[in-house]
């Protein structure tokens, strides 16, 4: 499943594309991959998007997948922590992957490695 936030989607109205999700399940795990900006524009978009897809398919590890991150600021560090709560409230697991060496300074400066969820 793919989906994009809404500035994707006005994309050929002019509009800059700032993010994107793709969300896949296979067997008890939900990935998801997000594309683009993370910032206070946009987080709230990927957190709704991410904690539906939780919500339907309940799986027992999440794992963000950062790859395709352009940007972030400490909007994506709160996306982060909500889902490392929401997931543990679900006796499940978080797991941040592929992080790209800039966002992955933002993440050791915030100290999320103490989580032991990134991989």
């Amino acid at each position: 499943m793919k989906y994009y936030g809404k500035d994707y989607l006005l994309q050929n109205q002019g509009v800059y594309k700032t993010m994107a999700v793709t969300i896949e399940k296979n067997e008890n795990t939900l990935t998801a991959f997000i594309e683009g900006d993370i910032d206070h524009h946009t987080a709230k978009e990927v957190r709704t998007l991410i904690d539906d897809s939780i919500e339907r398919i309940n799986p027992k590890t999440l794992k963000l997948d950062f790859s395709k991150v352009d940007f972030m600021d400490s909007s994506g560090i709160g996306l982060i922590m909500g889902r490392f709560r929401l997931m543990k409230l679900l006796n499940g697991r978080l797991k941040v992957i592929n992080l790209p060496k800039h966002i992955e300074k933002i993440i050791k400066l915030s100290g999320l490695e103490s989580f032991g969820i990134i991989e």
